[in-house]
């Protein structure tokens, strides 16, 4: 059964949790990283629901696949800045974000990724 819109995706669902998360973890960063990493990373965030939506909104699976692929690699570049945030002792590990992004990623991969 199709979903009747891209709120009804849990990958949407999830992905949009994370973005509330990224907004109060990122908070938490010092004030000089402000519009640095913390930016960057609310950004990266942002683009995963976004990508996920639009790609939904489109009339062809193709185009859909290749937003999902987008989503998919914003998720990869917020990991990779979660990590150096963490490492730079701007935040500690979050295990609800952390958590997310698993399950965010295997669902991205799992619907890009069909098994014939």
């Amino acid at each position: 059964m199709k979903a009747k819109s891209f709120k009804d995706l849990i990958v949407w669902q999830k992905s949009y949790k994370l973005v509330l998360e990224i907004y109060k973890l990122t908070d938490l960063f010092p004030r000089h990283e402000m519009y640095g990493l913390a930016q960057q990373i609310r950004r990266a965030a942002v683009s995963i629901p976004s990508n996920i939506s639009e790609g939904y909104g489109r009339q062809y699976n193709k185009e859909y696949r290749q937003f999902l692929s987008i989503a998919y690699g914003s998720l990869c570049e917020l990991e990779t800045q979660c990590l150096l945030s963490v490492d730079l002792d701007y935040i500690k590990q979050n295990n609800v974000v952390e958590m997310l992004m698993r399950e965010v990623g295997a669902m991205l991969y799992r619907i890009i990724n069909p098994k014939p």
